[in-house]
């Protein structure tokens, strides 16, 4: 795999770095993955999270019962009906994980070089001596000189909210750990994590499933983020549970890679899942961390090969607390997008942060600028030879109307889709100008009554890069059997232009069936 990717092909001048940010309808091609919680749950503040560039919304049962999440959800319904912008839904399971049980949420204390207990015995008060933990095998997983990381919320790397502990030796079912850091611990819950340690716990848990059945089938979620998967029976094992979830079926599994047995499993795991979150607060502390860019680096490229979307986490942790992220961060969203990825998923800074709505458009800003010196022609040429030939029908087509956008200029690519398939191939090529996803609902009936299908549809390309859905009216067929299709298309560009998007004398490809053939057509509109 060649770094020579991210090469820019020609020196930026000097002067485009001055010159101002433009806003544009579209704040970037980068889509932002936003997580909900006690900063981000008014319908206020969820509107200016849209407004800025939030496209899918997760919601972390990591914490907080169904009813709170769905006041939340209730809260983003209402904000994504005033703003008219659309969103997805994520729901992130909790999977194995191990936590830290402290009842009376009083301050934990704890010193270098100290001694403390983890405990499965729950019944215990936690103190700077003795944690109670909410799994009782910990003491068979573990041997002396293994690493135990603890983390107050979600993993934050900050030396005074977490603490390292070194396994000093095992009694019982208790496992005694030397501190290697101060900390202070505050809250109820606390994550533990075990560094390259095997935890024998299903990926999804009875809580999950329960959740899942009930929350995720009532308020039909578009994502499910599977946390710690570590082979792709886990997302088959997922898979076959929404199946017989009601409307379930066509959710897309996200498989959230959180550990080295996940990274030892990938390419089989990411044949099986619809994409990848790359943990990288769990991974950090897996991985050493000098090894950490060289995963996201091979992992994006994988996806991207595969037109799968990657989404990438834990990138402006400081703006937790901060109005500006530090320049290490604002550095390593832009590399994030010249190495491909699709999605950027905020946790701490929009659960709990103090600047939800800034952290989004600031990360979408950084995003909008590399998109610009992304050197999408070397990109395009690495996909096609990776693909190779014969193509398929659709891969061809797709690959077609992206080259042809680009050496005629066009200023969107438009295409008809009823899955969304046609349309993640063409965001695969990574054309430069954003993709018009018109999904054309398909009707259906189960005998007893008719409804439409492509909401879902819709919804689920708010995670790919460059593709922005719109939904057709039903009574406008995508596959007509004449080459106008005047209708859809008319609406379409209206959207275009109302956006901003479009103008008189722009070019624009349009990408659709006709009949059984698939059409790539170039239209230059008049005044």
């Amino acid at each position: 795999m060649h770094s020579n990717h991210l090469l820019l092909e020609e020196p930026i001048r000097m002067a485009s770095i001055l010159e101002p940010s433009k806003a544009s309808f579209f704040p970037a091609m980068t889509k932002i993955v936003g997580t909900l919680g006690p900063k981000s749950r008014s319908v206020e503040v969820l509107s200016g999270c849209l407004k800025a560039g939030m496209s899918v919304a997760r919601l972390d049962f990591s914490w907080g019962n169904p009813e709170y999440h769905q006041e939340t959800l209730e809260n983003l319904k209402a904000a994504i009906k005033s703003t008219k912008k659309l969103c997805a839904v994520m729901l992130d399971t909790v999977g194995p994980e191990l936590q830290v049980v402290n009842k009376s949420e009083k301050s934990i204390s704890l010193q270098a070089d100290a001694v403390v207990v983890l405990t499965p015995d729950q019944g215990n008060e936690a103190s700077s001596e003795l944690l109670p933990i909410n799994f009782d095998g910990l003491s068979k997983a573990v041997k002396k000189g293994d690493t135990i990381f603890i983390g107050q919320y979600l993993f934050t790397g900050s030396e005074t909210t977490s603490v390292w502990l070194e396994v000093s030796e095992v009694k019982g079912d208790d496992v005694v750990c030397v501190i290697k850091n101060s900390a202070t611990l505050a809250g109820s819950l606390f994550t533990l994590h075990g560094s390259q340690i095997r935890i024998e716990l299903p990926t999804l848990s009875d809580t999950d499933k329960e959740v899942i059945s009930t929350w995720g089938v009532q308020n039909k979620i578009d994502f499910l983020s599977l946390s710690y998967t570590r082979h792709a029976e886990d997302v088959r094992h997922a898979r076959e549970f929404l199946s017989k979830s009601g409307d379930l079926s066509q959710t897309q599994i996200f498989a959230k890679i959180e550990n080295v047995e996940g990274l030892n499993h990938f390419d089989e795991i990411l044949q099986e899942a619809d994409g990848i979150i790359l943990s990288r607060g769990n991974l950090g502390i897996d991985l050493p961390p000098e090894k950490v860019f060289l995963f996201q680096k091979a992992a994006v490229y994988k996806c991207n090969m595969a037109g799968k979307p990657a989404v990438v986490t834990r990138v402006v942790d400081s703006m937790t607390d901060n109005l500006r992220p530090t320049r290490a961060e604002a550095t390593d969203v832009a590399n994030a997008v010249l190495d491909g990825t699709d999605a950027i998923l905020l946790g701490a800074e929009t659960l709990r942060g103090l600047y939800p709505v800034e952290t989004i458009s600031t990360v979408g800003r950084i995003c909008s600028e590399a998109e610009k010196v992304f050197n999408q022609d070397l990109y395009f040429k690495r996909t096609v030879k990776y693909v190779g030939e014969p193509m398929t029908h659709l891969e061809s087509i797709a690959s077609s109307a992206v080259r042809a956008a680009i050496k005629v200029k066009a200023s969107i690519i438009i295409c008809f889709t009823s899955s969304g398939r046609a349309a993640r191939l063409i965001a695969k090529y990574r054309p430069t100008m954003p993709v018009l996803s018109v999904v054309i609902p398909r009707l259906k009936t189960n005998q007893l009554k008719w409804s439409f299908t492509g909401a879902f549809e819709a919804r689920q390309s708010l995670i790919v890069r460059g593709l922005f859905p719109m939904l057709a009216d039903p009574r406008h067929p995508a596959e007509s059997t004449s080459a106008t299709n005047e209708s859809v298309l008319k609406v379409a560009l209206d959207h275009g232009k109302a956006s901003g998007v479009i103008k008189s004398h722009d070019r624009v490809v349009v990408c659709q069936k006709v009949g059984d053939a698939s059409v790539v057509k170039i239209i230059e509109l008049e005044d």
